[in-house]
């Protein structure tokens, strides 16, 4: 069952959802970007309902000035308050719980390392944000790191159909000059105040254990591969096939399967009683 409550963060008061199951092992999922808490096309709330009917609880929020939450919104960098009263809500909600673990993509990802630590078990980073600035304010990737430019011009070259396409000016030149010229640029380490460095370094100092999870056709996937590759060697890293930044479609039951491999066996606790924060009085169909 799925129930809304409220906590508090530096005197605001945030929104929240809770899937309730019996597990003492938890999911705490935090948004990326400026989504609400039932994340893009409502993919978290259908993966908290996947992982609750697995027999884990789940808890989301929406961040202070996000969705339902008052307070303004500072963005991924700030929101380490958040995070760690989220934590405690989710403790205080569901006292069955004896271990926590994180899940967050794109700029949440970053978020949870760079906020470190915080009272949790472990955590899963999917697709973690690497481009200076925020997702939505940060200059447009319009192109794919080098590396995957030059991987996808081969690919093309060596395909019949696309040098037809060319032949019968089929093709946007100049969408193939910007990629051609993005060849020319090499690549070179992460400036040391950038938000890629800055991830590595918490990757690197992190003291509970984690995975990564990589969609290797989304291009904040691939800046991260460009821009962290040490980190990829620290902790263990799954990828999945696709271009879907938030695990759309299909993808979506790749990533609750990858989560739920981490989560472990359900191990409930007959003698907690579930009970659930302010004005969550109610079972509600919001997500």
């Amino acid at each position: 069952m799925r129930h809304q409550l409220s906590f508090e963060c530096e005197d605001v008061t945030l929104a929240a959802s809770l899937d309730e199951a019996p597990g003492s092992t938890g999911l705490l999922i935090v948004s990326g970007g400026n989504e609400i808490r039932s994340g893009a096309h409502r993919g978290m709330a259908m993966l908290a309902a996947r992982i609750a009917e697995a027999g884990h609880p789940v808890f989301r929020f929406d961040r202070r000035g996000i969705g339902d939450s008052e307070g303004a919104n500072g963005g991924f960098e700030s929101s380490g308050p958040d995070i760690a009263a989220a934590i405690a809500a989710f403790r205080a909600a569901a006292p069955q719980i004896t271990r926590i673990i994180a899940f967050g993509n794109c700029d949440a990802a970053s978020a949870l390392l760079l906020h470190q630590p915080l009272a949790l078990d472990a955590l899963i980073v999917a697709n973690p944000w690497t481009y200076d600035g925020e997702p939505e304010e940060a200059d447009e990737p319009a192109l794919p790191p080098a590396s995957a430019i030059r991987a996808r011009y081969l690919a093309r070259l060596k395909d019949p159909k696309s040098l037809l396409r060319l032949i019968r000016g089929e093709v946007d030149f100049r969408k193939l000059v910007r990629g051609l010229s993005a060849l020319k640029v090499p690549a070179g380490s992460a400036a040391p105040d950038s938000l890629a460095a800055q991830v590595d370094r918490a990757i690197a100092g992190l003291d509970i254990p984690a995975k990564i999870l990589l969609a290797t056709g989304d291009r904040t996937a691939q800046a991260f591969i460009e821009n962290c590759p040490s980190a990829l060697k620290r902790v263990p890293v799954e990828r999945l096939a696709s271009p879907s930044h938030s695990f759309m479609g299909d993808d979506g039951a790749w990533l609750a399967e990858r989560i739920l491999d981490i989560l472990g066996p359900i191990t409930p606790r007959p003698d907690a009683h579930v009970r659930f924060g302010v004005d969550s009085g109610h079972s509600s169909s919001r997500t």
